[in-house]
């Protein structure tokens, strides 16, 4: 694997985690209605940037409604390396899967979401595809739920042969399940025949895109102070617990400040950011990552966001304290 693809790596499953950890954070601190409240905000945010622009890009603009939504879906997320499945039915009803291991809840965490939190983010977004299409007819209908114990998350767009109230936006039925799908006879993209290196680049992109619709989110529903105090105690977590398969993933040892300096480097370079090394010293221009998102409060979103890093330098060596610095455009770690 190239240094580039390793870092796009590392930065997919670090933000990943941060995402489901949040979650978590949520639901053990405050409960499942506020875990619920940001999986939908949050859900809702990115279909409101996301879901029309993508449907252009994709070129399935044109497509029956039904079939258009099933296939961004499962375009789109398997771009972001979620598995996912397509079954056409007809041009008013087409199905999706998830199958396991689910992107979003992964490892074990998925026994500690409750079902109504999960089922925020079909409210969230795929019960809002018919509003956003101007098709007051267009519901999802979901079949199965990998929190319940079925085998993935599964369910159908379909437009019925009416208006359809609020309420049937998103329906839940037992009984019914996905046909079988047959990779041989799934639409497919060019992206099928992408170098390993531009495939992990946009698994990468996908997971920064959470974090950048998480901040703002956190901060909508929660006010500056809680928001940056959950999602700090998050990153921390996250950092400390994911530190050694970061450093594994980059190839990069040892537990002196130059070799951390050296993952912070990796990581900011994955994530497109400017930024240049000395010694153990790590500086950057700017924060992309973040860049046109209008946070309320940039600052305190900073100091969460950077409690990442704080977490992984104190597994790397806890004897080491991250000194951080932002001099107007310029960011700069030490350790």
């Amino acid at each position: 694997m190239s240094d580039a693809a390793a870092g796009y790596k590392a930065i997919a499953k670090l933000y990943n985690a941060l995402m489901t950890g949040l979650v978590l954070t949520l639901v053990s601190q405050r409960g499942a209605e506020d875990a619920r409240r940001f999986v939908f905000a949050h859900f809702r945010r990115q279909h409101l940037e996301k879901f029309l622009p993508g449907l252009t890009k994709l070129g399935l603009d044109r497509l029956p409604h039904a079939v258009a939504c099933a296939q961004y879906h499962y375009f789109s997320n398997a771009l972001g390396g979620v598995k996912t499945e397509y079954v056409l039915e007809n041009d008013n009803k087409a199905w999706v899967r998830y199958p396991p291991p689910r992107w979003i809840w992964q490892g074990t965490a998925i026994c500690a979401v409750p079902r109504e939190v999960n089922e925020a983010m079909l409210h969230g977004w795929h019960g809002h595809n018919g509003v956003t299409l101007g098709n007051p007819r267009l519901g999802f209908v979901c079949t199965g739920q990998t929190v319940d114990g079925d085998p993935g998350l599964e369910g159908y767009y379909l437009e019925y042969d009416r208006d359809i109230a609020e309420h049937e936006r998103v329906r839940f039925a037992t009984g019914e399940h996905m046909p079988p799908f047959d990779p041989s006879r799934a639409p497919k993209l060019d992206s099928a025949g992408w170098p390993q290196e531009r495939l992990r680049k946009v698994e990468r992109s996908y997971a920064m895109e959470y974090v950048r619709s998480l901040l703002p989110t956190m901060q909508d529903l929660f006010g500056v102070e809680d928001a940056a105090a959950l999602v700090a105690r998050t990153a921390r977590l996250i950092g400390l617990q994911f530190h050694e398969d970061v450093a594994a993933t980059l190839g990069i040892a040892g537990t002196d400040p130059e070799s951390f300096a050296r993952i912070l480097e990796s990581l900011a370079l994955a994530q497109g950011e400017t930024v240049s090394r000395c010694g153990a010293g790590v500086s950057q221009s700017g924060w992309r990552l973040m860049q046109g998102v209008g946070l309320a409060d940039e600052t305190s979103s900073f100091r969460a966001w950077n409690a990442l890093w704080e977490g992984m330098l104190a597994a790397h060596n806890r004897a080491l304290r991250l000194i951080t610095v932002r001099d107007g455009d310029a960011i700069i770690w030490r350790c």
